[in-house]
């Protein structure tokens, strides 16, 4: 069997006769990063995904939402992002807003049991973050309000709901209706232990000419130049208002957004990006890049969902740009990736490259602003079309990762340094390591370092020697099947806000 020098040189010569980026661990110098965040996307409007049609039981639904983990952790991620309010509905018990259909096939009928109570647990158990996503103003995929159930917040207040484009949506413009929706997503964030509060690219439908909200124009909107400047005010105001509310709430969760790709074409705006395609400052009024630049977001995801070298949208112009906007802010970046295009044959050519994908993440490389990416769909990243997402997966997540601490959270304080009992030889092979936690509070994870040699401080700073993390409890048992007799194993305590205690004592296989 060939050494891994040998492969690595092998690697090296057929990247460079055919011209094509090697993959990460080919790279002479690569080093893996210990945080990156790695989620894919768990969709439940018109039942994407989860639960995958509605009428299932409470059974089949838990069922489903763990094959759904299994495929997370099969794909080396760490967090997922589950929507759990499609459309102005929930996936929990609200005092604001009936159960969602997509759940029971009928708005309103209890489901059984807690959907979201059952979701955030079984995530958290295998070592992964949970986000609760949450599309803001979508009230329903059709647009008959006598079809919402009698008690919804639309049917109780009539003059809360507009009609367009075959859908119902809140009013953007009614201060009550702003609160409202900010009321009912914030009722999951302080009743449930989620990670993260995450909005979609969703806000004023798409070409709103025909978006009947004229008369709370006339109502609110003196002092502003024209219709599209005081609805860019009302999404703008959703945003900060929204980050004011979670940190007062819940500061130690993450608050972001997943935009469209694209802020404003350069044609229009010399600060836009060089593209020609849908803009979300002008077609939804929402202004992205300001939200970035005026501190209103713990993280962006732009969704970059065109293939490099796509016109009129690149995908290797857009990755700049948007580092360029978050560079010098305290938001983190991470890039939305089209996982639902890769191998489909209604795309275009490019997208039937295998290595598409996998170009993505190795340009965003070069690119210290992004922090990582996150996948849609979830049931694009299971099939796996062309193996582009195992592709991608071999290439770039080789070792573990723990994902992004936010600026503002980094420093706090750290989890207490664990003790590392053993790291034993099995009879039956490889080596169990044992560790104990000595803080107050429980570890969220471990992550388990080996080394060739006893471990320098520095070396804990990044994962060429990351070999596992692994769920968190008072006590770690945890067997390598690859240790063997003289490898140094550290362990490392990692907590909610993915702050990292010291290393632990190191101990040295016999």
């Amino acid at each position: 069997m060939p050494s891994r020098r040998t492969l690595l040189k092998g690697l090296a010569l057929a990247a460079a006769a055919s011209a094509v980026p090697l993959p990460a661990f080919a790279e002479a110098g690569y080093v893996p990063p210990l945080r990156q965040m790695r989620g894919m996307w768990i969709a439940s409007v018109v039942n994407i995904n989860w639960p995958s049609k509605p009428g299932l039981s409470a059974d089949e639904q838990k069922a489903e939402y763990l094959a759904w983990l299994d495929v997370a952790v099969q794909r080396k991620l760490n967090s997922v992002f589950v929507q759990i309010r499609p459309t102005a509905d929930a996936f929990w018990p609200s005092p604001y807003e009936p159960w969602s259909q997509y759940l029971t096939g009928t708005q309103g009928q209890d489901p059984g049991y807690d959907p979201l109570a059952f979701a955030v647990e079984e995530t958290h158990k295998r070592g992964l973050a949970f986000h609760a996503w949450f599309n803001p103003y979508r009230v329903s995929m059709q647009a008959d309000p006598a079809k919402l159930h009698p008690d919804h917040p639309g049917r109780k207040n009539p003059d809360w709901i507009l009609p367009f484009g075959g859908k119902l949506y809140y009013n953007p413009g009614m201060p009550e209706v702003r609160k409202f929706c900010q009321d009912a997503m914030l009722d999951a964030v302080t009743r449930y232990d989620i990670d993260g509060l995450h909005f979609d690219d969703y806000f004023y439908p798409t070409n709103t000419s025909a978006f009947d909200d004229a008369e709370e124009f006339a109502k609110y909107g003196a002092g502003f130049p024209d219709l599209a400047a005081w609805r860019r005010n009302n999404v703008d105001l959703m945003v900060q208002e929204m980050q004011q509310r979670v940190r007062a709430a819940k500061p130690e969760i993450a608050w972001g957004i997943s935009p469209s790709g694209i802020w404003r074409n350069k044609a229009t705006d010399p600060l836009g990006s060089e593209t020609n395609g849908g803009q979300s400052y002008d077609n939804l009024h929402a202004d992205t890049r300001g939200w970035v630049k005026k501190g209103w977001l713990d993280y962006i995801a732009p969704q970059l969902y065109w293939y490099i070298g796509q016109p009129p949208a690149d995908y290797s112009k857009l990755v700049p740009w948007w580092s360029d906007v978050a560079s010098g802010t305290k938001t983190l970046l991470w890039i939305g990736q089209a996982a639902y295009k890769a191998g489909d044959p209604a795309q275009a050519a490019e997208w039937q490259a295998p290595d598409e994908l996998s170009r993505h993440l190795t340009l965003n490389r070069a690119h210290p602003e992004i922090g990582g990416d996150i996948w849609y769909n979830a049931n694009d990243v299971k099939v796996d079309r062309l193996a582009s997402i195992s592709t991608a997966v071999g290439d770039h997540y080789q070792r573990p990762a723990l994902a992004p601490v936010l600026p503002r959270l980094a420093r706090g304080e750290a989890p207490r340094r664990p003790v590392l009992a053993y790291a034993l030889r099995r009879h039956g092979g490889g080596v169990e390591v044992r560790a104990v936690a000595t803080g107050r509070d429980e570890p969220f994870l471990y992550a388990v370092f080996r080394f060739d040699r006893p471990a320098g401080s520095r070396a804990f700073d990044d994962a060429r020697d990351l070999v596992a993390v692994v769920p968190g409890d008072r006590q770690l048992r945890w067997t390598d099947p690859e240790g063997r007799r003289g490898h140094h194993y550290y362990v490392v305590a990692v907590d909610r806000a993915n702050r990292t205690s010291k290393p632990s004592n190191g101990f040295r296989v016999l």
